[in-house]
């Protein structure tokens, strides 16, 4: 174990990557459902996926986690690509992907917009590898390109056709192409305040195209499917997500255990403000490991705190994918210490405009508990510099304002845009931390004022 302590960066995150996807794929032929895990696993490659589709409802257990492993595998396997270099940000970008496994992301949809960064490489003479990340945003579209090869040009399913063929493969090229660009500047709009940077181009990206291709040349816009989740996966969804979820986070506690990873090491991280950094480099794979664990079971416990105070306790695909959703900022900066002070902001202004608009006489629908407040608690996430930095307080108003707009920016992209809480983040952003620059002062910056008192 302590080889694996001491082994290189990149090289621990491959296997890391490898030995996560193996699980979702064990967990696959475990599912009481399996004899109907290739059928389903089709159900998932042929269906539509705009914000929010309920994989377990759509293909079953064990066609979820197939697919989650797969596109697990898909993801490491870019990251033996020549010139790859796996860090924090591949991380971010393996985990998310993985996660939205479960809702929105499967090996046909995510195809067309990889093949648009090759081709970006071929052109640029870059080496592959070097764009093995961007190849992972890029998927990040998915559900447009479902719609495009299944139901375009119209809003009606048809399945597969040589129209709808060429143009979900076009639209992926040409999307994957310009992707890189996107990525390069998009650090700049949020300063690093948001860990979810692939968002702005991404929800830009879905925003343009479903104004063009939908708005303008059809008049309209397709809806989401229609989808029921079964009683039967009803009954299964909590114990069956949540014993996976506890393995499998209990697994890299005790593994970072035996790398030695102490108190004291994984204390250190988490007094980090999660500002700019990467764990695995500055504080090794050990406390990276044990941050997994520690801020997996943190997701996992506040999920069923809300469905509790909700009065659900019924996890769907979505719930299920968005924990991992939320974990991939696990090696950019978010770990315990500086995400609670947003889920504190996301209950607290729940309540207080679920009372507000109980006295004005409305009905109430974006309860802690419900799946939209759930999914964008995920990329409220990835504003825990705001608490690392500026501190508790603004951490708290920063996933309050989240709260408050992440359920209006689907109607900006049509629900083509898997990143649609990180989008939010980055517009919270440019709105907030101008204001927090000019009148507020940083953590340090008290600190040192106090001291020269």
């Amino acid at each position: 174990m302590k080889k694996l302590a001491k082994m290189e960066e990149s090289s621990f995150l491959k296997l890391f990557f490898a030995a996560l996807s193996c699980c979702f794929l064990i967990a696959a032929f475990i599912m009481p459902d399996r004899s109907t895990m290739l059928s389903g696993f089709w159900k998932l490659l042929t269906g539509t996926c705009k914000v929010s589709t309920n994989y377990f409802a759509l293909g079953g257990f064990s066609a979820t986690f197939l697919n989650m492993g797969l596109v697990g595998l898909m993801c490491t396997g870019l990251c033996f690509l020549p010139g790859a270099k796996p860090n924090n940000v591949t991380t971010l970008g393996v985990i998310l992907t993985i996660g939205f496994g479960s809702w929105g992301i499967n090996p046909l949809n995510s195809l067309p917009t990889i093949l648009g960064v090759v081709l970006y490489c071929l052109v640029k003479k870059e080496r592959l590898g070097a764009q093995a990340n961007a190849m992972m945003y890029s998927t990040g579209i998915a559900p447009l390109i479902s719609d495009l090869l299944f139901r375009y040009p119209g809003v009606d399913y048809v399945g597969f056709n040589w129209l709808g063929l060429g143009i979900g493969l076009f639209v992926g090229l040409i999307i994957g192409f310009f992707l890189p660009a996107g990525l390069g500047h998009a650090p700049n709009i949020h300063k690093g305040f948001d860990h979810y940077s692939a968002a702005v181009p991404i929800g830009m990206t879905a925003f343009f195209l479903r104004a063009v291709l939908y708005n303008v040349m059809l008049g309209k816009s397709p809806a989401a499917l229609g989808l029921s989740t079964m009683a039967a996966l009803e009954t299964v969804s909590w114990p069956m997500t949540n014993i996976f979820c506890f393995a499998v986070f209990g697994l890299c506690i005790l593994f970072a255990l035996l790398m030695g990873c102490t108190p004291k090491d994984y204390w250190n991280l988490m007094k980090d403000t999660g500002k700019g950094v990467s764990f695995t480099t500055k504080y090794g794979n050990a406390p990276f490991l044990m941050n997994v664990g520690v801020f997996g079971l943190m997701i996992v416990g506040y999920f069923n705190l809300a469905g509790a105070l909700d009065g659900t306790n019924v996890w769907t695909g979505m719930t299920f994918g968005i924990v991992f959703c939320m974990l991939a900022t696990c090696n950019s900066g978010s770990h315990p210490g500086n995400v609670w002070p947003i889920m504190v902001g996301y209950i607290v202004t729940s309540y207080l405009f679920g009372w507000i608009n109980g006295m004005l006489g409305g009905t109430f629908a974006l309860t802690i508990g419900s799946q939209s407040i759930l999914i964008g608690l995920c990329y409220a996430n990835g504003l825990s510099p705001v608490t690392g930095v500026y501190g508790i307080g603004y951490g708290i108003l920063a996933g309050g304002v989240h709260y408050l707009l992440v359920t209006a920016v689907p109607d900006m992209h049509g629900g083509f845009c898997l990143y649609n809480g990180g989008f939010t983040a980055a517009l919270i952003c440019l709105m907030l931390v101008p204001q927090l620059e000019r009148f507020c002062k940083t953590k340090e910056e008290r600190k040192l004022q106090k001291a020269a008192k």
